[in-house]
């Protein structure tokens, strides 16, 4: 058995780390416990995220789990990955968007490039480690969305008002993404406190917890007060209500498209959503009021980029997007 180092084996010890770059808390931090596995890390992460963002990885991340469950997060490497997401490329599920899988690789890798920040921020994982950060997202490519026509929203608004089975609610959804251009999150969200009546705004939180006023029609104002007096959505819950009074869900909207889409050939083959909408509306605002009205119609945020800098001294006003909205309906705005 051997004694404790002597004094001059300690300074010989301490020389060759100096030598070395190492210090004694290197070699401390050095020694961690396995990182845990993915069965035990995603819950951990899913609670600490967005709702949205755990919305649009949780699917992603239950394919992980499918293969990797109960493998450490540091036993997996970039070609672990790659082959992860060949695998879901390979059993995707074709639907009439379906694009290669280019989307559904993109959406897994982000989900694993989360999972991973979060292990690398709680010291879990050595940044150098992480062999998300080493895996290219595909090339993600055009949108296939674009404008519709005035005949073909026409023939929309029809059939959405025509059938199912609760055509007063659908309409004022369709309405509700025409005027506003929102997204699907900003119309879930929304809550009867976020109507403001006097000034035919709407407060919309959307994706990446952005928020902003947004005007709306006085028409569709009363028709969300009407919804809400009928349906009984409370001050502080969803506003958008089923007739039974509870509130609506992303379901929802995949009955009103499948719907549509099986009604109108075109909007089947070419797979038209609720984004279409937006489309739509910011392709006319853009056309009639420019840039800069569209992009504060759309509630896009200043970026990094060069288009972004610019914006910060072209940046619309509420008030032009009013007068948009109001030359979009044909109805006067409190706001113009």
């Amino acid at each position: 058995m051997t004694g404790a180092p002597t004094q001059a084996e300690l300074e010989a010890a301490r020389l060759v780390l100096d030598r070395m770059g190492v210090t004694a808390e290197d070699l401390l931090r050095s020694v961690k416990p396995p990182a845990p596995t993915f069965a035990e890390y995603i819950p951990v992460v899913a609670a600490a995220v967005s709702d949205g963002t755990r919305r649009a990885y949780t699917p992603y991340w239950n394919r992980v789990l499918e293969q990797w469950a109960d493998v450490s997060l540091s036993d997996r490497t970039p070609t672990d990955i790659q082959r992860l997401v060949q695998h879901l490329k390979a059993n995707l599920t074709v639907r009439r968007n379906t694009r290669n899988g280019n989307s559904a690789a993109e959406h897994l890798i982000a989900a694993l490039r989360c999972l991973y920040r979060h292990a690398v921020d709680d010291e879990l994982i050595d940044e150098r480690s992480n062999p998300a950060a080493k895996v290219a997202k595909p090339r993600r490519q055009p949108s296939n969305r674009r404008a519709l026509s005035g005949k073909q929203m026409d023939q929309l608004n029809d059939v959405v008002a025509t059938t199912g089975n609760d055509p007063q609610l659908d309409s004022l959804i369709v309405r509700f993404h025409t005027e506003t251009a929102a997204r699907r999150g900003g119309a879930l969200a929304l809550r009867p406190k976020d109507l403001d009546q006097e000034q035919c705004l709407v407060y919309l939180r959307e994706k990446g917890e952005t928020s902003r006023w947004q005007p709306v029609s006085p028409t569709l104002m009363w028709h969300l007060l009407q919804h809400v007096e009928h349906r009984g959505a409370p001050m502080n819950g969803r506003l958008l209500r089923n007739a039974n009074g509870s509130q609506i869900t992303y379901h929802r909207y995949d009955y009103l498209w499948n719907r549509v889409g099986q009604q109108l050939a075109w909007a089947g083959k070419q797979g038209v959503s609720t984004h279409w909408l937006r489309y739509t509306t910011l392709t006319w605002v853009e056309r009639h009021f420019g840039y800069a009205v569209a992009r504060a119609y759309a509630g896009h945020n200043d970026s990094n980029s060069d288009a972004g800098s610019t914006t910060t001294y072209i940046r619309a006003t509420l008030e032009e997007v009013a007068t948009a909205l109001a030359t979009l309906t044909g109805e006067h705005h409190p706001l113009t």
